[in-house]
């Protein structure tokens, strides 16, 4: 598990413009600068023109452009913004302001965020005074996310080796990314929640029925993680029915079966017209011991 250091008494002023997020080099807060956030040791990172920063090192990139690239981000934010999985959204509404309903200034941080569509509805149903950071591997996600999300503190970064302070989040939301456990428990404080959400069994079988000849449910997630207590499940589920190709191409493109679908049940799904298949999440709730 790698350390990064916590927070550390500064002046009222510094804390206005200190970044939730840690120098990746260092693991020293980041203040804000101008255009750039700096941490006292100088490493200094620029805020892009859309507001995020990149805090991926080069060493941990593993390649030229990691992460979803720009089809599969815009395919997402389309069918996103159309309101197929606004149920989700919701449910998420409800279950993070209820955990943090005793807690003056919250602070969250969105691990895998993509294109912001579950972390712009979040930071808009949680009470003013909230802290909302939020990161994705995917350089054009962010650059997405952080154009239109401007509530919200915006980086390029990996969920196994997180720019956060030891302690430093009261609530993590992990939407689809992968289960960074240890990574989880550094930057979550004693009593902090995870909040982790997987596909359900039943979750786009219509579509995988089409795709595959012989189409299977996705295996139940185990609830049990070293360091935290498991608190609850929460299903939620539903059925779309997408009209025109248009919709079932961006559904279909931003999913992984984009990419691993044999040839034929691409064409096949191509010549549908229409296409209804059951949508399911379950969301895992933690609370670190």
């Amino acid at each position: 598990m790698s350390q990064r250091r916590g927070r550390e008494t500064m002046s009222g002023e510094e804390v206005r413009d200190k970044s939730l997020f840690c120098c990746p080099v260092c693991g020293g807060p980041l203040l804000r600068a101008g255009r750039a956030l700096r941490c006292a040791a100088g490493h200094s990172f620029d805020l892009a023109a859309q507001g995020y920063v990149n805090l991926l090192p080069a060493n941990k990139k593993h390649s030229a452009a990691p992460g979803d690239g720009k089809e599969m981000v815009a395919a997402r934010r389309a069918f996103l913004e159309a309101g197929w999985y606004a149920p989700f959204s919701e449910a998420l509404c409800r279950i993070v302001p209820a955990c943090l309903k005793d807690i003056k200034t919250p602070a969250v941080l969105d691990a895998g965020c993509g294109e912001g569509y579950y972390t712009g509805r979040l930071a808009k149903a949680l009470r003013p005074g909230a802290r909302i950071a939020a990161f994705d591997i995917s350089k054009e996600a962010v650059r997405l996310a952080a154009q239109r999300y401007r509530d919200v503190e915006f980086a390029v970064a990996g969920v196994f080796d997180i720019p956060a302070a030891d302690g430093a989040m009261d609530c993590l939301v992990n939407i689809f990314a992968p289960m960074a456990q240890a990574e989880f428990l550094r930057v979550l404080r004693p009593g902090g929640f995870l909040l982790y959400a997987v596909p359900g069994p039943r979750h786009l079988f219509g579509l995988k029925s089409v795709l595959y000849e012989q189409p299977y449910e996705n295996p139940v997630r185990q609830t049990e993680y070293p360091g935290f207590r498991f608190c609850r499940r929460v299903p939620v589920a539903g059925r779309i029915t997408l009209s025109g190709r248009e919709e079932i191409r961006a559904l279909f493109a931003m999913t992984p079966y984009y990419w691993k679908t044999p040839r034929a049940g691409a064409e096949k799904l191509e010549q549908l017209d229409a296409l209804q298949t059951e949508i399911e999440f379950d969301f895992l709730l933690y609370q670190k011991k």
